[in-house]
């Protein structure tokens, strides 16, 4: 029978390895997601939406879309179903989509029901321009040094618009506090027009997505 000693010990060593497999799986799933933005996503042109003679929109023009776009269209779904859409900004990081909202808006309850949502880009013309939708789980990101990264992205994207204080795992500002949500792509359609394209990326892991 082991005495009050060893048994302090035995815990102290289960509680570090704890502790060390949380730090390797966030570490894990960070460099995961690095690597991902290093290499060009998959690419395949689904011929029965696109022109005859179109090509697959390579990944470095998606990519860059949503880098640069100040407005995006999130839709997730209300707790009878309906759905529900509206316009927000966001910041593409760590081959992720990142945006905030109040818990009480609409989107944040919803997503605190399901966590699946379409955050959508692009231009409203029909004939020129990429539209883009990106497909994936809505996580919040509560890390008060992955939420300074984030919000000094706010300020510099959006040229001071956006301007926010960090702590106690959330954004804050004069409305508020506002919660973020990280939503890593399961799937990202790219619709060309003109020589008109539909194209899918998705993650080397998630070929069996739909």
């Amino acid at each position: 029978m082991r005495d009050a000693a060893v048994d302090a010990q035995w815990d102290a060593s289960e509680d570090e390895g704890a502790t060390w497999r949380k730090d390797f799986d966030l570490t894990f799933e960070r460099e995961s997601r690095v690597a991902m933005a290093e290499r060009e996503a998959p690419a395949v042109l689904d011929a029965r939406f696109s022109a005859p003679n179109a090509a697959a929109t390579p990944w470095d023009e998606v990519r860059a879309l949503l880098e640069r776009a100040e407005l995006f269209w999130i839709s997730t779904v209300r707790a009878d179903g309906r759905p529900h859409v509206t316009p927000l900004p966001a910041v593409w990081h760590d081959n992720a989509l990142h945006f905030c909202t109040g818990a009480s808006e609409q989107k944040g309850v919803n997503l605190t029901r399901n966590a699946n949502c379409a955050l959508t880009t692009g231009t409203n013309a029909w004939k020129s321009g990429l539209d883009v939708v990106v497909e994936g789980r809505a996580e919040r990101v509560s890390d008060d040094t992955q939420l300074q990264v984030l919000a000094d992205m706010w300020s510099t994207k959006y040229d001071g618009d956006w301007q926010f204080d960090v702590r106690d795992g959330a954004f804050h500002h004069e409305a508020g506090e506002a919660l973020v949500f990280r939503v890593s792509p399961a799937k990202i359609l790219a619709f060309a027009k003109g020589d008109f394209a539909q194209t899918r990326y998705t993650a080397p892991s998630d070929d069996e997505q739909r």
